[in-house]
């Protein structure tokens, strides 16, 4: 495993649409090997492809209950993911993003989401998340279409205190 550069805007593959996996050999699992131990060392709790100058479709979130430090974080690597369903409950919540350093901001998100995709080895999977872990997909999935949060948050400013659980 290698920590691979987080790439930040305006870098412009940050902004092009990912292109679909479509085969699963072991550059894939390197990249998402690379993906997971940059993220933990970043550190943040998801990473898309395109963060590390790579426009294809894979994303890795790692994200445990904060209130229940007993269970470790749960590790999902996804590929070619789409989100299937937004639930109509929406919340502001404060977001930030490894590829735009020194930024917050305010963004509405669905309270649940259903995400479907393939696992690192092409197998199908489907993600129910809820609350915090389904902003984070919502986020990572938006990278892989080339929007980031700043496009959607209501209001952004530079926090006076550094800023924890990028994705």
């Amino acid at each position: 495993m290698a920590l691979r550069e987080i790439v930040t805007s305006p870098n412009p593959v940050l902004r092009r649409k990912a292109r679909p996996v479509k085969t699963f050999d072991g550059k894939l699992q390197t990249l998402i090997d690379d993906m997971i131990e940059t993220m933990r060392v970043a550190p943040g709790v998801g990473l898309a492809a395109p963060q590390v100058n790579i426009s294809e479709q894979v994303i890795v979130v790692e994200y445990g209950d904060d209130e229940d430090e007993e269970v470790p974080p749960k590790l999902y690597v996804m590929v070619n993911p789409k989100i299937t369903r937004f639930d109509t409950e929406t919340e502001l919540g404060v977001e930030g993003c490894l590829s735009i350093p020194g930024l917050v901001g305010e963004v509405e998100r669905s309270l649940a989401v259903t995400v479907k995709g393939q696992n690192r080895h092409g197998q199908p999977m489907t993600v129910k998340a809820k609350g915090w872990l389904a902003r984070i997909f919502q986020h990572e999935v938006d990278h892989l279409e080339g929007v980031l949060f700043t496009d959607r948050a209501t209001s952004v400013w530079k926090p006076e205190a550094p800023v924890e659980d990028l994705a």
